[in-house]
C-alpha cells in the first residue's frame, strides 16, 4: 500500500513520464499520448539522442538551463552503464566529469564507501527535469534544476533510517548547523563550492574518511565525505547552490533562485524557460523526426557557454580572481574551435545581445592573462589552447560585420593581433613565438618534418605534433579575419599585410595532385605521401584529426580562389564528388584505429567532425546547388537521428548540432565573418525565426515532401532569388525566404549566382 508521501512523489513521477515527448528509444509516453497532445518545442527534445557513441565520445542527457552554470547528467560511464555512481551535483565542463556526489541510501552503515554504486530503472530525463529508480535502495528520485541551484527529492520504500552520503572528491565539506558547505579543487587554482539546505535538520553527522566513520562536522581530503543521519521519514527534500566564488556565495545562489522546496514549481519554470528559448525558433510541417532532431540539436547549441556571473561578481579562471561583472554577465567554457564555424553565428541570429557578452568575456579574458591574446579554448579553469588556430577572431569579425557590436572591436582586434603573431601557432601551445613561427613569417606556411625525423621545437605538443598543413590553412584564414577587422579599424597598414598574408594556403598547394600537401622546410613536398594515411595518429604530423581528403577545402575565405587552383569549376565539382566516393583504402578496424575523429563516413568525407561542414555547400560555388540541396538532406538523415546513435561523432557542445540547425532551416554560414549564408534545402514547410532585431524571419517551403527536396525557385521579400546564397542584410530587419520545392533538381536555379 503506497504511503501519502509516495503516492504523492508517484504522481508527480507519472506527470512527468506524460509530458509528450516521442523517442524511439523508448523512453517518454504512449502512443496515444502522444498523438493527441500538442507538443510544445522542450517535448521535441530528446536528450539521449547520440548517447551511445560511433566510437568516440557521446553526447550527453544533460540537465540544466540555457547557458547556466549548473548543468548535471547521470554519473555513469555513458548510456549502456546499468549502474549509476551516485548522483549528481554539478559538471563543471562540457562533458567533463561530476565535481561532488551524492548517495541517499537506509539502513546499514558498515562497510560505507564515499560513492554508492546503484542499479536503477525507470529513469526520465527532460532539459530540465531528472527522475530515477534506484532499485537496490528501493528510492525513487525527483530532480528539477535552475541556473545555479537544484532540488532534489527522496522517496523512501523501506521503514529504515534515511541516509544522505556527500562526497567532495578532492576538498572539504563541514556541516555548520543550517547547511552542508563544500568546496572542491577541479585544477589550475579553481575551487567549485557547493551549499546544500535539507527540509529536515539532520539527528546526527558524521564523517567518513579512510573507510571509517567518526562523529565529526567537518572533513578534508581526497574523497572526504559527510553522512546525514535523519529520522525515520519517507521524503527527504534538498536544495543547494552552487559558486566558483565561495560557500557563502553558493548558499546566498540558492536562497536567491529556490525560495521553498515545491520541486514541481522549479521544473515548471524550467520547462517554462526552455519552451521560451527554443521557441525563438518555430518550425512546423515536414517529418516528425526532423523535427526532434531539429529542437534536440537547438537544445544542445545551449548547454555552453555557460554565464557564471553571481550576484554581479564572477570568477575568472584566466588569473585566479574574483571579478565584478560591471552589470555584464561573464561566460566561459566554448571550444572556439568548434563553435566558431556555426554556433556563434546562429548565436548572432538569435541573440546578439547574449553573443555581445560572449565576445565581451573574450576580451575581458584577454586581459586578465598574462599575456593580451584572444583565448582559443576558455573554460571555467582557464584557457586550455587545446586544438589548432586562432579562430575566435573569426567569432569577432562575423558578429561585428552582421551588427552585434556591443564590445570593444578596438581591444579584441589587439588581442586576436596578439594571438596570431606573438603566440606561437604550433597546436595546444600557450608558448610566445619560436622558431616555427618565425619560418612562417617568412616563408608563408609551417613546415612538415619527414617520417622519423626528430622534433627539435620545444612549443610543438609531442602527441599532436605540427598540424603544419592545418595550421597554415586555418592560420590563413584567421589572417583575412584580422585583416578584414583591421579595415574596419581603419588600420590600413596591418589590413594590406594580413590580407597579404592571408593567400598562405597557396605556398602548400600541389599544382599536380591538387590537393595541400605538407612541405619541408627547404620547399620539397613530402615524398612518398598518402593522402588518406599519411600522417600518423590522427594525421597529426601533416593535418589534424581529419586527413588531406578534409582539409582540401580548408579555405573558408577565398573559395573562388580555390575553384581556380583545381582548374574550375567542373574539375572542382569533379573533386567534390570523388571524395563523396572514394572509399576508406582499409578496413573500418585500420581506418578508424588511425583516424577515429574521421567517422560519419561517406567515401572520403566525414559528418563527424567540425572541419567538414561546410563542404557539402561547396557545390553553390561552382554551379551545380542541386548537388548541395541532395548531399544536405541525405548527409543529415544519415546521421543525425532521433535514436541512441543519433549523432556521428563527438558533439561538442553545439559545434556539431548548429550545423544541424541552420541546415535544416535550408542555410548555412559557410564563411563566419563574410555575412552571407549558402542555401542549402529546407526540412520545413514552415520555419519562423525571432532574429536578434526583434523582427521575424519567416523561410516557407512550398510543396515540401521527403521528394521534393529540391529548389524550383525562390524569392527573398518578395524578390525573384536566382542565386544560391543571400546576405545577412537582407534579413537582419526580418524578412520572408520562399522556396517552390519538387521531385527534380532544376539545375538552372543558382547555377549562375
Amino acid at each position: 500500500m503506497l504511503q501519502k508521501g509516495n503516492l504523492t512523489r508517484m504522481k508527480r513521477y507519472l506527470s512527468l513520464l506524460s509530458i509528450p515527448i516521442i523517442l524511439s528509444i523508448g523512453q517518454g509516453c504512449s502512443s496515444n499520448l502522444q498523438k493527441s497532445a500538442a507538443l510544445t518545442p522542450v517535448d521535441y527534445v530528446n536528450p539521449y539522442m547520440g548517447n551511445v557513441s560511433h566510437l568516440l565520445v557521446p553526447t550527453y542527457p544533460t540537465i540544466h538551463l540555457p547557458n547556466s552554470m549548473l548543468r548535471v547528467y547521470p554519473e555513469r560511464g555513458d548510456y549502456t552503464g546499468d549502474r549509476l555512481q551516485g548522483l549528481p551535483l554539478i559538471v563543471t565542463s562540457h562533458r567533463g566529469s561530476s565535481a561532488f556526489n551524492l548517495s541517499p541510501f537506509q539502513g546499514d552503515i558498515a562497510n560505507l564507501k564515499p560513492v554508492i554504486d546503484y542499479d536503477y530503472d525507470n529513469e526520465v530525463i527532460k532539459p530540465y527535469a531528472y527522475q530515477v529508480y534506484l532499485e537496490n535502495q528501493q528510492i525513487a528520485v525527483d530532480y528539477g534544476v535552475s541556473h545555479q541551484s537544484a532540488i532534489y527529492a527522496f522517496d523512501f520504500t523501506n521503514d529504515e533510517t534515511p541516509r544522505l552520503l556527500f562526497n567532495s572528491r578532492k576538498g572539504s565539506l563541514k556541516w555548520d548547523g543550517t547547511g552542508l558547505a563544500g568546496s572542491q579543487d577541479i585544477g589550475n587554482n579553481t575551487t567549485v563550492y557547493l551549499y546544500v539546505i535539507p527540509e529536515a535538520k539532520p539527528s546526527t553527522v558524521q564523517v567518513l574518511q579512510n573507510d571509517a566513520l567518526s562523529t565529526q562536522t567537518e572533513v578534508t581530503g581526497d574523497d572526504a565525505a559527510i553522512l546525514l543521519n535523519f529520522e525515520k521519514q519517507k521524503t527527504l527534500r534538498l536544495k543547494y547552490g552552487i559558486s566558483f566564488i565561495d560557500a557563502q556565495q553558493a548558499k546566498a545562489n540558492v536562497t536567491r533562485e529556490i525560495q521553498d522546496y515545491d520541486i514541481a514549481k522549479v521544473q515548471k519554470k524550467g520547462r517554462d524557460i526552455w519552451n521560451e528559448t527554443l521557441g525563438k525558433i518555430q518550425v512546423s510541417g515536414g517529418e516528425e523526426n526532423d523535427r526532434h532532431v531539429f529542437y534536440t540539436s537547438l537544445y544542445r547549441t545551449f548547454e555552453r557557454p555557460v554565464n557564471i556571473s553571481e550576484d554581479g561578481r564572477y570568477f575568472s579562471g584566466f588569473d585566479g580572481k574574483v571579478h565584478k561583472d560591471e552589470g555584464r554577465p561573464f561566460y566561459t567554457d566554448d571550444w572556439i574551435w568548434d563553435s566558431y564555424r556555426a554556433h556563434h553565428p546562429l548565436n548572432v541570429l538569435i541573440d546578439g545581445k547574449k553573443e555581445a557578452d560572449i565576445l565581451n568575456s573574450f576580451v575581458r579574458m584577454s586581459e586578465q592573462m598574462e599575456n593580451f591574446w584572444l583565448p582559443t579554448f576558455p573554460e571555467i579553469n582557464g584557457d586550455s589552447r587545446r586544438m589548432n588556430s586562432n579562430h575566435g577572431v573569426a567569432s569577432l569579425l562575423d558578429a561585428y560585420q552582421k551588427g552585434v557590436r556591443d564590445f570593444d572591436f578596438e581591444k579584441a582586434y589587439q588581442a586576436a593581433k596578439g594571438a596570431l603573431t606573438e603566440k606561437t601557432l604550433a597546436p595546444w601551445s600557450a608558448k610566445p613565438a619560436g622558431k616555427l613561427d618565425a619560418f612562417f613569417k617568412e616563408k608563408g606556411y609551417i613546415p612538415a618534418l619527414h617520417p622519423g625525423e626528430k622534433e627539435t621545437i620545444p612549443e610543438v605538443h609531442h602527441f599532436e605534433k605540427r598540424q603544419p598543413v592545418a595550421v597554415t590553412l586555418g592560420t590563413s584564414y584567421d589572417l583575412w579575419c584580422l585583416a578584414n577587422m583591421a579595415r574596419l579599424l581603419g588600420h590600413e597598414e596591418d589590413y594590406v599585410f594580413f590580407l597579404k598574408q592571408s593567400f598562405n594556403y597557396r605556398n602548400l598547394f600541389n599544382e599536380e595532385t591538387k590537393f595541400f600537401h605538407p612541405k619541408d622546410d627547404k620547399g620539397n613536398f613530402i615524398a612518398p605521401f598518402d593522402y588518406v594515411f599519411s600522417g600518423g595518429q590522427g594525421a597529426r604530423e601533416y593535418y589534424g584529426e581529419n586527413n588531406a581528403w578534409i582539409y582540401r577545402w580548408d579555405v573558408q575565405h577565398n573559395i573562388p580562389d580555390l575553384i581556380k587552383m583545381m582548374g574550375g569549376e567542373q574539375q572542382f565539382v569533379k573533386f567534390l564528388d570523388e571524395m563523396f566516393n572514394v572509399p576508406l583504402g582499409k578496413s573500418k578496424f585500420e581506418f578508424y584505429a588511425q583516424l577515429p575523429d574521421h567517422t560519419g563516413n561517406v567515401g572520403q568525407f566525414s559528418m563527424a567532425n567540425e572541419p567538414s561542414l561546410h563542404i557539402p555547400y561547396l557545390y553553390n560555388y561552382a554551379g551545380e546547388p542541386w548537388k548541395t540541396q541532395k548531399r544536405i538532406k541525405t548527409l543529415i538523415h544519415q546521421w543525425f537521428r532521433n535514436d541512441l546513435m543519433g549523432v556521428p561523432g563527438d558533439e561538442d557542445g553545439g559545434g556539431l548540432s548548429s550545423f544541424v540547425v541552420f541546415s535544416q532551416l535550408g542555410f548555412y554560414p559557410v564563411t563566419p565573418g563574410s555575412n552571407e549564408y549558402a542555401i542549402g534545402s529546407p526540412f520545413f514547410e514552415k520555419s519562423v525565426v525571432k532574429l536578434n532585431s526583434g523582427k521575424e524571419l519567416v523561410i516557407t517551403a512550398k510543396g515540401l515532401s521527403p521528394e521534393n527536396k529540391y529548389i524550383q525557385s525562390a524569392t527573398i521579400n518578395g524578390t525573384a532569388l536566382s542565386r544560391p546564397w543571400f546576405s545577412h542584410d537582407e534579413i537582419a530587419n526580418g524578412g520572408t525566404l520562399a522556396f517552390e520545392m519538387g521531385p527534380k533538381a532544376n539545375k538552372k536555379w543558382g547555377a549562375d549566382q
